[in-house]
């Protein structure tokens, strides 16, 4: 051949691959990164990556390393399911969990020998600085549910019997047993009788349903251990947030509450490396799980507490000690973007406020984890619209940042980028509003483009550079829609009265801000007005219900994940209803009567007519069942077009690859058939 046409023939296969775009398949392959560790020589990064077997409908975790200054990555484990839990031992030599046993190996791989071996495993073990004790979790059975634990002689009862609430949690019936934090002796791998320090008590620690090892860690000198619980039961659990830091004195056997006083969440507890410092998120308002949240310093030796961020505008998301205790590194949500911040400490920490707080970085996307530091680098997790998590290496003070992974670099090289515009709305009540618009990655602006709304949930959740393996924007862009993504009241980042003003006005200005974000957009010649759709999940699928009742035909079409259609049935049914009575209310209170008339979706079902794919999860006890069956029956009975998709074993996620790839082949399925 040629060479010029060599090169042309080249060229014309290079941009081929160039433009493959982004499809549910493809984003089920990619590699999900997740930092770990930096080893104790401060020279090699440990982290994470899982990858999905569609077939086998699992997935498998293996570690690498890969030096701090850069270069190629080596793979360190390869044994199937999923290894974690990693920490610096001396040197270049790593400790991790794997099937609930400690292993030590060195970080290029070799040496791997495992330590422990306790029948049944150990769950969030954590070695004690001295390396004399263990601590680790473990379920007690402190009440009786089942018949059979009332009746032994029925043993082939099915039948669970309650007295109080919570009798069930997210996506789990309460059986009777409570996870408890253990210690005991510990001898290179040899582990003595274990201690419940927590005997007797109806809490949990680590906390239900998420809660994992980092709510509980050893005090530096190993003498003590802090936890994480909310040492309430029954009623006074479910309405309440009033979660406490507590320490566990080895040598007495007495807990300690260093957070009392304090009435909401307290939080993700961390040691200044000398330990006279201990570092918390916590929030002030007991029942209000959206509250701001603060960075919370209790000296040891004082007992002082000061809250270093109560006149900083905004709510802090993690925290971690620089190595030379002098600042604590932060992540905060900031106008649709999660960055990285410092708060340097004062002589006298008390002393220490909003004006000695640095933001570090600084663009288009989310710093959503720190690994760790080593000199002046850190090492973070880093992601965009357009890009699943890597890690970077980010130079102090500066804030510069390079890639240290490239996991999925093949792929994205092969596929095309969707264009990413951020945007300031005016809302009806004339204050400036953050949308983000997400385009097709092959865009003409002289073509017209179906538009799709999208509704975040939380209610007070961030809509940031996040990138979600199932509400994924550029996945969405890529079939050949524009997606608009609001800001809407409620979200962290634009202050703390933005944040706290949806509660008890979910119908309110939050459904107006959606349309104005929708009809501002909409004047663009390039969207189609008459091929506009509505989609969200949780908070997001009842604006979708909301917005079928009230949105005066602006959508051709509608998705609901997980919504809420009728408020006092869910208020009915909902477990958590601290996160209910702040946002909603009792339905029996006459003060909330307006809630549950004029922001209640089913009030509206007179006035639907749109066609809407509903989809549910069978264990999804924040959401019941009853609130998606209730939708697709009113929508089947109106004779509207509309479809139920039903996982009975999802809960208010979809976790399971297959039925992750189900949901995103009928969610473009429905907007190819109605938009």
């Amino acid at each position: 051949m040629h060479k010029s046409l060599l090169l042309t023939s080249l060229f014309i296969s290079t941009m081929a691959v160039a433009q493959q775009k982004m499809t549910p398949e493809l984003l089920w392959q990619l590699g999900r990164v997740s930092g770990e560790a930096i080893t104790a020589d401060g020279k090699t990064v440990i982290y994470g990556v899982s990858r999905y077997n569609i077939a086998e409908n699992k997935s498998d975790r293996d570690l690498f390393a890969i030096p701090l200054a850069g270069g190629a990555a080596t793979q360190i484990t390869k044994e199937p399911g999923g290894e974690g839990e990693v920490s610096a031992i001396s040197g270049q030599k790593i400790a991790y969990v794997y099937k609930g046993q400690r292993w030590e190996m060195n970080a290029d791989g070799s040496g791997a020998t495992q330590i422990t071996n306790v029948e049944g495993g150990l769950q969030n073990m954590r070695i004690s600085p001295d390396g004399r004790h263990i601590l680790f979790s473990k379920e007690v059975k402190l009440k009786k549910v089942s018949g059979s634990d009332f009746y032994p002689d029925l043993p082939k009862s099915n039948v669970q019997i309650y007295d109080n609430l919570n009798y069930r949690h997210w996506d789990t019936w309460e059986d009777g047993n409570f996870q408890h934090i253990f210690f005991a002796s510990y001898d290179n791998g040899q582990v003595g009788l274990p201690v419940d320090i927590m005997e007797g008590e109806l809490h949990d620690s680590p906390q239900m349903p998420f809660g994992g090892a980092e709510d509980v860690i050893w005090a530096p000198d190993g003498k003590s251990i802090i936890y994480v619980t909310k040492k309430k039961f029954g009623k006074d659990y479910a309405v309440s947030t009033n979660t406490g830091i507590y320490e566990y004195n080895l040598e007495s056997r007495t807990t300690k509450n260093l957070s009392e006083g304090l009435a909401g969440y307290n939080v993700a507890p961390a040691f200044s490396t000398d330990g006279k410092y201990l570092a918390w998120l916590g929030m002030a308002k007991d029942g209000f799980e959206a509250d701001k949240n603060d960075i919370i310093v209790l000296n040891r030796s004082t007992g002082t507490r000061s809250n270093l961020t109560k006149d900083w505008d905004g709510t802090v998301a993690s925290v971690s000690w620089s190595k030379d205790n002098k600042q604590l590194f932060f992540l905060a949500v900031v106008k649709g973007t999660e960055q990285l911040h410092e708060i340097t400490l004062q002589k006298d920490v008390a002393a220490t406020n909003a004006r000695h707080i640095r933001q570090i970085t600084e663009g288009d996307f989310d710093i959503n984890g720190i690994v760790g530091q080593s000199g002046n680098t850190l090492v973070v997790s880093r992601t965009d619209m357009n890009h699943a998590a890597e890690l970077y290496t980010l130079q102090l003070p500066k804030g510069t940042m390079q890639p240290l992974t490239t996991v999925n670099k093949a792929t994205y090289d092969q596929t095309s980028m969707c264009k990413v515009e951020k945007r300031w709305i005016k809302t009806t009540d004339n204050k400036e509003m953050l949308a983000w618009v997400i385009f097709p990655p092959d865009f003409d602006p002289a073509k017209k483009y179906p538009t799709l709304l999208y509704c975040q949930g939380g209610p007070q959740s961030a809509l940031s550079q996040f990138y979600s393996y199932r509400w994924n924007f550029q996945l969405m862009a890529s079939q050949g829609y524009i997606v608009v993504a609001p800001n809407r009241r409620g979200m962290p980042g634009h202050g703390v009265e933005w944040n706290a003003a949806i509660s008890k006005d979910w119908g309110g200005q939050p459904i107006r801000d959606y349309l104005s974000a929708i009809d501002a957009v909409s004047q663009e010649p390039y969207v189609d007005k008459s091929r506009l759709g509505a989609v969200g999940a949780s908070y997001g699928g009842y604006s979708v219900y909301m917005l079928a009742g009230t949105h005066n035909n602006r959508f051709k079409s509608f998705i609901a994940h997980d919504g809420l259609f009728d408020l006092k049935s869910w208020y009915g049914t909902t477990e958590e209803l601290w996160f209910a009575n702040w946002d909603i209310g009792a339905y029996w209170d006459a003060a909330n009567a307006k809630v549950y008339k004029e922001f209640n979706p089913s009030e509206y079902a007179n006035k639907w007519n749109t066609p809407i794919l509903i989809i549910q999860g069978g264990t999804d006890f924040r959401v019941g069942i009853e609130q998606g069956l209730q939708a697709f029956q009113l929508a089947q009975l109106k004779g509207i077009k509309s479809k139920l998709l039903y996982f009975p074993e999802e809960n208010h996620w979809v976790l399971k690859a297959q039925n992750a790839l189900v949901w995103q082949r009928e969610f473009f399925q429905w907007l190819k058939e109605t938009l």
